[in-house]
């Protein structure tokens, strides 16, 4: 059983938050699809968009909570940042989901802006709070058209706040409780990834990416002040 005595900093948990958003848009982790190829899985299922996200959040809520999920994912191992694995894992593997709900709601998941409101889904509970802070006020649903006119500098306010809201959350929990300890066996590292903690940051990416279906709503807007 190994345990990782990492420092964290807000650079470092930025560069692991890049790193995770990477792999999981672009590939390169063993056994796992890209949140591209994941989305589109779940786009081929019977029902409504919202239906098909809320089975996406299921799926990953009971796959993350058993152990062993995480096997394969060996190549975190030689992270190029100095982060310890098991954060890096629970990282890439709540920021796929995110990032594949994003795509099932029509966005670019190339584009600066909307890799940075994959990052404030991180913040479960407090991403509104952090983009009121920002001066933006998000409702039900992102709108894509609007998105694209955040100016950058608020786009870096954001992505910093969601860096010192997850170095905060992972201090408190610990290097080691996070990821329930981190044994590397061949290289492959087993754990699990808290559950109710990737429910609540499923809930709101499906609330800031996808339309609700409901017949009455608001198409969501963005005003940046």
């Amino acid at each position: 059983m190994l345990k990782e005595v990492k420092t964290l900093t807000h650079d470092t948990m930025m560069a692991a938050l890049d790193w995770s958003y990477d792999k999981a848009i672009n590939g390169g982790i063993p056994g796992m699809d890209t949140a591209t190829e994941l989305a589109d899985n779940y786009l081929k299922k019977r029902g409504s968009i919202e239906e098909k996200v809320n089975s996406l959040i299921r799926w990953q809520n009971t796959k993350s909570a058993t152990s062993g999920f995480l096997t394969g994912l060996g190549g975190i191992i030689v992270l190029p940042v100095a982060v310890p694995a098991n954060i890096a894992s629970v990282l890439f593997v709540q920021i796929r989901m995110v990032a594949a709900i994003a795509h099932m709601g029509g966005y670019n998941l190339k584009d600066d802006e909307v890799k940075s409101f994959v990052y404030l889904c991180l913040a479960g509970n407090g991403a509104k709070e952090i983009a009121k802070n920002a001066g933006i006020v998000i409702g039900q649903k992102l709108a894509i058209n609007a998105i694209s006119k955040i100016p950058s500098a608020v786009i870096i306010k954001i992505n910093q706040a969601v860096g010192f809201r997850l170095l905060t959350k992972f201090g408190e929990k610990g290097v080691i409780n996070l990821g329930k300890a981190v044994p590397l066996v061949g290289g492959v590292i087993g754990g699990t990834v808290d559950g109710i903690t990737t429910n609540v940051i499923g809930n709101v990416a499906r609330n800031i990416f996808i339309e609700k279906d409901n017949i009455g709503d608001e198409p969501l807007i963005i005003d940046v002040n």
